[in-house]
């Protein structure tokens, strides 16, 4: 038999009936491309590029043994060339590539030159173009195969590759001695001890990583318990307060159950962080978190954002690319701003979420995906579904269940531990010695409603550690309008200061800030420097601390 002359039927043996396929009298099985593929991301995305490489190059010169095994018992060749043509020939029938070049027998000088390399467009699909070749399993199967019918060790190794952009695959087979020294390091991955120096380096790695994190994590801890003496929350969430303790508990139920939650509140509140405490409590905690401001994005690259797109499906797709959906997979996807996208963007999100599977732009076919979704907004969703703005089962299907947030302002008891954990972040970051707010500091805090919420008493903290002159932060530290607010009565045990007694305080407060300057003081609280004047006296304060500058 010449090696042109096989076909499928001469060398596969279907028997339905059965459930076998055999190949020279050997079982054999049909695999898929992709499932290959998904293989080949995991090994690397776990074990490293390297580690990956081994493996596969290594499985494919096993393969490729059994096969040219399998063909010497199996057939007649009608020449010893035939039974190495018989390599390329017999890996085409399987799908692997289809050889271009005239000549098929990788040991030629010349090589040989492939197309259609399952292993290439699988690379492409999930890592996107390489700068090395790709074909590691079809390299690897062809040394098989050639060693087996040589009766000597050939290596067949690539140097251009579609994989990398190259317009065809070439591969060329040649012993050790052969290759020389030039490709030392490619003939290594056909080594044993080689995937067991990869896994040690992988596995170091791995251990590096998980040490560098228990240590960031012991030191916020330790961060947390300086800044907030009873600091007892494992993933660094203060919540002194009812109302945010209330908060963490739901959020502890929900993060038991993969349902959608709909997490509202006023902007700069939290709600990502109570998104993060979810995912951390909850069975993905192991698979990403993947966070995506809606309302920062358009219309057009919020859809290629979520779903991922394929090469040329518009100006400046060079290559194909995942989209956030798959980059959360097995793990929680954050949609904060959910308000905010548009009615047609509305309709696709509510059917990735219904049938769990995404099709990315420019694709015509649909890709499962494992993702919990979180969506979050400081909008009046409701509102917008009765103004015909938002759609009223998407927003349906994203209210599962909604935690609310509180604003900063009705949960008054956690100022002061977010502000000294601020103060503490802060002060470890510019390398300040700063470890304490000063009483008066603590007042001006304590009396500001904090419109912009957690996020304004952040960046509040930050300027003032930057401005601290002493080992504490003081009044002068903080922004203008922290210090000029009116101290607020609050509805809780004790009893509520009669409005003559407020107006003394916050007059004598603007007084201190503006070091006794009466003028700017009346000017500031928008009155006459005589209506102050008698304020003063009736307080008693004239001729001690106030004095005109």
């Amino acid at each position: 038999m010449r090696a042109k002359e096989l076909d499928h039927k001469e060398v596969l043996d279907l028997d339905p009936d059965r459930g076998l396929i055999h190949f020279a009298g050997r079982r054999a099985l049909i695999l898929d491309a992709e499932a290959l593929g998904v293989l080949r991301k995991y090994l690397v995305e776990n074990f490293g590029l390297s580690a990956a490489r081994t493996l596969l190059t290594q499985f494919g010169f096993a393969h490729g043994w059994r096969v040219a095994e399998a063909v010497r018992s199996g057939f007649t060749m009608d020449s010893e060339d035939d039974w190495l043509l018989a390599a390329t020939r017999i890996h085409a029938l399987g799908g692997h590539f289809h050889v271009e070049s005239a000549c098929k027998d990788p040991l030629v000088q010349e090589g040989i030159r492939i197309v259609s390399s399952y292993e290439a467009e699988q690379h492409i699909l999930h890592f996107g173009r390489s700068d090395a070749p790709t074909c590691w399993t079809i390299s690897g199967i062809l040394s098989g195969y050639l060693s087996r019918i040589a009766g000597e060790d050939i290596f067949v190794l690539e140097d251009r590759c579609t994989g990398r952009n190259d317009s065809c695959c070439h591969l060329t087979g040649k012993t050790r001695e052969a290759w020389g020294d030039d490709r030392a390091n490619e003939l290594g991955f056909f080594e044993s001890e080689r995937i067991h120096d990869c896994l040690d380096v992988s596995l170091q790695r791995v251990t590096d990583t998980l040490k560098a994190a228990e240590g960031k994590l012991k030191s916020h801890r330790q961060l947390l318990e300086k800044a907030v003496p009873s600091f007892d929350d494992p993933l660094g969430l203060v919540a002194k307060s009812e109302a945010m303790r209330q908060v963490l508990d739901w959020a502890r139920r929900l993060a038991r159950v993969d349902a959608t939650v709909l997490i509202t509140g006023e902007s700069g509140a939290g709600k990502e962080r109570i998104a993060r405490f979810i995912h951390n409590e909850s069975t993905r905690a192991a698979g990403p978190f993947v966070a995506v401001n809606c309302g920062a994005i358009t219309e057009t690259l919020l859809e290629s954002e979520l779903f991922g797109h394929v090469r040329g499906s518009f100006t400046g797709a060079t290559h194909d690319r995942a989209g956030l959906f798959e980059a959360a997979h097995q793990g929680t996807l954050l949609m904060d701003e959910i308000g905010e996208i548009s009615p047609g963007m509305q309709i696709k999100l509510l059917r990735a979420i219904q049938e769990r599977e995404i099709r990315r732009v420019g694709e015509n076919r649909s890709r499962r995906v494992d993702v919990r979704i979180l969506a979050a907004t400081n909008r009046d969703l409701a509102a917008s579904v009765s103004e015909g703005s938002f759609r009223q089962d998407l927003y349906y299907r994203l209210k599962v269940v909604e935690l609310n947030v509180p604003p900063l302002r009705e949960r008054r008891e956690d100022i002061l531990p977010l502000a000294r954990q601020f103060l503490a972040a802060s002060a470890l970051r510019m390398k300040r010695q700063v470890s304490g707010l000063a009483s008066g500091a603590a007042s001006h805090l304590l009396n500001y409603p904090w419109p912009g919420n957690v996020r304004e008493l952040e960046n509040t903290m930050e300027r003032a550690v930057a401005l601290a002159r002493g080992s504490r932060v003081e009044s002068q530290d903080l922004p203008v309008e922290v210090c000029l607010a009116i101290p607020r009565p609050h509805a809780t045990t004790g009893t509520v200061l009669p409005l003559e007694a407020v107006e003394k305080d916050h007059i004598l407060a603007v007084l201190k800030l503006n070091g006794g300057n009466q003028a700017r003081t009346a000017e500031q609280l928008k009155i006459s420097p005589v209506t102050l004047y008698r304020r003063l006296k009736s307080y008693g304060m004239l001729g001690r601390e106030a004095k005109n500058r």
